[in-house]
């Protein structure tokens, strides 16, 4: 179609590869990477993600009352690719409006603590030699070493607690959101800021919660191991 040779065409590909706006998948077909969210936020709803996840965030927003979210790890950060926010309708119903493309750090939320728990060794010791672990709440983790014995019972657990550690007032809880082959690519969270309610009223939700994870997972293809 572009009128070039192959070659030319396969470095192409190589160096958007590299550069972070390509991925290559498990069956070698090339896909929309995070890096093309930086061409524009229209780009996610061709990666799929979003569009099978929102159904399931505006469900859980509406029962939970709370605010549910949607992210990704990018770098030491967690760039959130929604957000479904209840607000008071008729006869006690709820309106869910969806907000895109604000980027929190990893090292001190539920869906960072999520996504790093998955990553191996090797690249979890990488991201958080990146993050500066600065106080950012009243039980901000600030020590390496504590952090990463944090994320081995997150990943245990299947569950991450963020308990004013992103901030005063803000707690979360998150659960990850699996491919076709098990990868761990997302994190669901339940969130409410500002003192509106404790963390143990949000792990109150967290069965919901993994309902909601593993509903957007068997959405992206994925199916429960057996035995």
């Amino acid at each position: 179609m572009l009128g070039i040779s192959r070659p030319t065409t396969y470095r192409y590909v190589s160096t958007l590869v590299a550069q972070g706006y390509l991925r290559r998948d498990p069956s070698r077909k090339y896909r929309l990477d995070l890096g093309a969210i930086d061409l524009g936020m229209g780009t996610l709803g061709a990666m799929g993600l979003c569009r099978h996840a929102r159904p399931e965030l505006e469900t859980l927003a509406r029962r939970s009352d709370h605010t549910v979210e949607l992210g990704v790890l990018d770098g030491p950060e967690v760039l959130r690719l929604a957000c479904a926010t209840p607000t008071a309708g008729p006869r006690g119903s709820a309106e869910v409006g969806v907000e895109n493309g604000a980027r929190i750090p990893a090292y001190c939320t539920s869906m960072g603590k999520v996504l790093l728990a998955h990553l191996s060794s090797d690249q979890q010791l990488k991201r958080i030699a990146e993050t500066d672990l600065r106080k950012l709440g009243p039980k901000t983790i600030t020590d390496a070493r504590e952090l990463r014995a944090q994320l081995a019972r997150v990943r245990r657990a299947a569950l991450a607690v963020d308990d004013e550690e992103s901030g005063p007032g803000t707690c979360a809880i998150a659960a990850a959101v699996r491919n076709e082959v098990d990868d761990v690519v997302a994190a669901v969270s339940v969130a409410a800021y500002g003192g509106a309610t404790d963390v143990q009223d949000l792990i109150a939700w967290r069965k919901a919660l993994a309902v909601t994870a593993e509903r957007v997972s068997r959405r992206l293809g994925w199916a429960p191991r057996p035995g």
